[in-house]
């Protein structure tokens, strides 16, 4: 998936109206790559905006995959989205206990941000309304049947409540350790497997609707 490219992100006037880059704008930053996560999570909660791009540069990839994973939308809404991620990284830094890694703290704020979203949006696209048209008589073409499973597992995943598809994304797709992405979500391990096993059962039976459930 091609990643839009990033927009600096503009404070609120009651906050000075400050423009954050979310680039490295010269030489005297690279230094920055050197310096560990917590490092420079640590800068971002004293207002160094230039620990805030150099986190964004190792972080946005994967921030901007998961947001996408979580909700079907236009490019452009999931940029907003990311942008919107390490705005509230930059100011609830402080907040950053070290429980966990940086990179789940910032999965677990991109989380909050598409749940709110999908919460306040008035509707939802399907983009998976028009199934591909049977095939002619005789053993389906396996590359064929292949992709029309892969869709109808994607519409599955669009389908899940949100707190199922974050469990599953988190698991299944980002591969978190249980314990630390019921961390990000803010659960507890129990309500994670179960809404694992939930969305796991719904995906399967979506791909083989007479031998998923058994």
């Amino acid at each position: 998936m091609k990643l839009a490219r990033p927009r600096a992100i503009v404070g609120r006037a009651d906050e000075g109206g400050q423009v954050v880059p979310l680039r490295r704008l010269d030489a005297r930053l690279a230094g920055l790559a050197e310096i560990s996560d917590e490092a420079l999570l640590a800068a971002c909660g004293v207002g160094d905006s230039a620990a805030l791009g150099a986190l964004f540069d190792r972080y946005h990839e994967a921030v901007y995959r998961l947001v996408s994973r979580l909700i079907r939308s236009e490019s452009y809404e999931i940029d907003d989205l990311v942008q919107t991620t390490f705005l509230e990284a930059w100011r609830s830094a402080k907040k950053y206990g070290a429980r966990g890694s940086v990179k789940s703290f910032l999965f677990g704020i991109a989380a909050n941000t598409v749940r709110h979203y999908v919460r306040s949006a008035k509707r939802r696209r399907d983009a998976y309304a028009d199934w591909p048209a049977p095939l002619p008589g005789g053993a389906p073409d396996e590359a064929a049947q292949r992709a029309q499973e892969l869709k109808r597992l994607a519409a599955a995943l669009e389908d899940l409540p949100h707190d199922l598809r974050a469990a599953y994304v988190l698991c299944d797709l980002e591969e978190l350790p249980g314990v630390e992405a019921a961390r990000v979500l803010d659960i507890r391990a129990g309500t994670l497997w179960r809404r694992l096993h939930e969305a796991r059962r719904a995906l399967r039976e979506a791909i083989d609707p007479t031998g998923g459930a058994r």
